[in-house]
């Protein structure tokens, strides 16, 4: 089992995704609520919440919101808000335990792009959602974002001859706009819009003084030994130059598909 496919690793993992990686995807969740009309009466979904970037971001427009995730540690962090419009609860998305058609947009930003079985995530996602509703779906081109794609691409230049992360299947399958709007046709969905949506994120070059706290949750870091781990932060020392803050520019596909 991938770490990334285990609870466990999330509930561990949860406080420091809050810190580090919420602030970023939160963007690309507000990118595709604008996607979507949504009122005071709407009820919402959010499929592996995470830390609730989603859910967050749709609780300010007022609907009611569903935050699900296989992670209790995701669950708590989201719960901690203490919004009165948003319920989180433990839910596989694979199997959602929730009535067929029951909300007016179903989304998961980043989420169902992890799951083992994201076609089964999907079709999920389309057995809730009502008739007349939308599925919205957010996931990274093939080669990730961030500072997954900081090291990436720095591992292929230092360590060419290295095997490094492999992507989910599902990023890898869905990194085509077409093959990604023919998987939602396939789960049900029909009419799906896919757009490229490109945010910077801001690297702060003082954090690669604690690069373990940066870049802790990538395997591409953690199966590195002590050397080459120090010629990774020389590298983007060499990148960011004079800079304070190092922009590494991250694709995303999003997705929107009615019921």
């Amino acid at each position: 089992m991938n770490a990334f496919e285990n609870p466990d690793h999330w509930d561990v993992a949860a406080k420091h995704y809050q810190q580090t990686a919420h602030p970023f995807t939160a963007r690309f969740a507000e990118a595709a609520l604008a996607r979507v009309s949504l009122t005071s009466t709407s009820r919402v979904l959010d499929v592996a919440t995470g830390t609730g970037a989603l859910a967050l971001a749709v609780a300010r427009t007022g609907a009611q919101v569903l935050a699900t995730d296989f992670s209790a540690g995701m669950v708590a962090c989201v719960a901690a808000a203490g919004l009165p419009n948003v319920e989180a609860r433990v839910i596989d998305g694979q199997a959602l335990t929730l009535p067929d058609a029951s909300f007016d947009a179903v989304f998961s930003i980043f989420g169902v792009i992890m799951f083992p079985d994201w076609r089964k995530g999907l079709k999920e996602m389309q057995r809730v959602t009502k008739p007349g509703g939308y599925g919205v779906v957010a996931t990274w081109q093939e080669q990730g974002a961030a500072t997954f794609l900081l090291l990436g691409n720095i591992r292929r230049k230092l360590f060419p001859l290295r095997i490094g992360m492999t992507m989910p299947e599902a990023v890898q399958a869905l990194s085509d706009p077409e093959d990604f709007a023919e998987a939602l046709v396939t789960a049900g969905y029909r009419d799906p819009v896919i757009e490229s949506v490109t945010h910077d994120y801001q690297l702060q070059v003082a954090a690669l003084d604690e690069p373990d706290t940066l870049f802790g949750m990538s395997p591409d870091w953690n199966s590195l030994n002590d050397t080459d781990k120090k010629s990774v932060i020389a590298e983007v020392r060499k990148m960011a130059g004079d800079q304070l803050v190092l922009s590494i520019p991250s694709t995303a596909l999003i997705a929107v598909a009615k019921r």
